[in-house]
């Protein structure tokens, strides 16, 4: 029986506005596992406790353990999300992806587009991830959703890799582009409107709901060999809100890669 690997990293160090995403992984947990609602995604897979290999959540002392670690919980090839932490995870957990599945479709759900080449003179920056992974030919194709807050200096970059930018109703193009090829999904839960995630540290108006994020998620058709959720900062969260939302996202997350 396939079952999906899990980490979480208490990470946050690479915040460059509020620290308190690392506080998120055991709080995602939570809300999971809360009684006020059940193990099930939509499409009727249940993503119980016995189907997931859960490794635990990882304090980290040096930013290139999170590819060490990832890469030891890659060995048996299951599907593995992610728990973040900031977005700059997303780049040593896709250095270690790299090593075993070779050059990965990426869509990148979130406010932010994040391809600085530095940002406050910090090339591993959260906001700085997307760079790194594609100077290094880490991703396949980059495909970005969500963003709203791009600037002169990030669209040289997007223009530079060839990033490609849809809106979150075009899964149809995506898939198409896509084309069957393994795929990895990082979620910025702050590409979902303040409304249906306050419990982020960059509140940027105007994004998508929960419901178009999940609709999105279910009609993606290329297998999902790896995910991540990240920047939830449960310290500006309103009574469990945002927690609940990523819980629910890891449940359909999880039940497309059993697809």
């Amino acid at each position: 029986m396939t079952k999906i690997c899990l980490q979480g990293f208490l990470y946050d160090e690479q915040s460059s506005f509020l620290k308190g995403s690392a506080q998120g992984p055991p709080l995602i947990r939570r809300a999971y596992n809360s009684s006020s609602s059940n193990y099930y995604a939509e499409n009727g897979v249940e993503i119980a406790p016995h189907f997931l290999d859960d490794k635990g959540d990882f304090a980290i002392n040096s930013y290139f353990d999170i590819e060490d670690i990832t890469l030891r919980h890659l060995k048996g090839r299951s599907p593995l999300i992610s728990l973040g932490g900031d977005h700059s995870i997303t780049y040593p957990i896709l250095r270690a992806f790299y090593k075993v599945f070779g050059p990965l479709n990426i869509i990148h759900l979130d406010a932010h587009a994040d391809l600085y080449e530095e940002f406050e003179g910090e090339k591993y920056s959260h906001a700085c991830t997307f760079s790194r992974i594609m100077e290094e030919e880490i991703g396949l194709n980059l495909y970005q959703i969500g963003v709203r807050t791009l600037n002169a200096e990030q669209l040289k970059v997007r223009q530079k890799y060839d990033v490609k930018s849809y809106e979150i109703d075009q899964w149809a193009l995506i898939n198409k582009e896509l084309n069957d090829r393994p795929t990895y999904i990082s979620l910025d839960i702050d590409v979902l409107d303040p409304a249906f995630a306050p419990g982020v540290s960059h509140h940027e108006p105007g994004g998508i709901s929960t419901r178009e994020l999940v609709r999105f998620i279910q009609n993606i058709k290329a297998p999902i060999v790896g995910a991540d959720i990240v920047e939830y900062n449960p310290s500006r969260d309103h009574q469990g809100i945002t927690a609940m939302v990523c819980a629910k996202l890891f449940k359909e997350l999880s039940s497309k890669m059993l697809d």
